[in-house]
């Protein structure tokens, strides 16, 4: 029984710092921070940027683990998951800038001369999408 639990509790550790240690690695050897910074022309606060993302992975982890309740006033709520998505939409909009991915994409459809289009169908599919999981699909 005892050894079972420090089987177990040897895995999650093992498995919890192979995840943290690729997380960390993807954000360093690909530069997301800095160059989100760059784009958001925000430099003087990296050091937030970094923050945000260590407490967000330690709440976050926390979360998954207890689902815990957060009774809040509704405006809060929308403020919250507001700020939360404007966060990750950045943090993909600088993983997309470092890796290039729309000049390739517009490349292969061919429509290089309109970036522009492109980036706004993304952005309005995203957003159309959302709001249409979060209208039908939550309660």
């Amino acid at each position: 029984m005892i050894i079972d639990l420090i089987l177990v509790i040897f895995i999650s550790l093992a498995g919890g710092l192979a995840v943290g240690a690729g997380f960390v690695a993807f954000l360093t050897v690909l530069g997301i921070i800095p160059r989100l910074t760059q784009l958001s022309k925000t430099m003087k606060m990296i050091h937030f940027y970094e923050w945000a993302i260590v407490f967000g992975a330690v709440f976050g982890t926390f979360a998954s683990l207890r689902d815990p309740i957060i009774i809040l006033p509704s405006f809060l709520l929308i403020i919250l998951g507001l700020t939360g998505g404007v966060f990750v939409g950045m943090l993909a909009a600088g993983l997309t800038e470092v890796l290039n991915v729309f000049p390739i994409l517009a490349k292969r459809v061919g429509i290089e001369d309109r970036i522009e289009i492109l980036m706004m169908a993304i952005v309005l599919g995203k957003v159309f999408g959302s709001l249409f999981h979060w209208i039908y699909f939550v309660n």
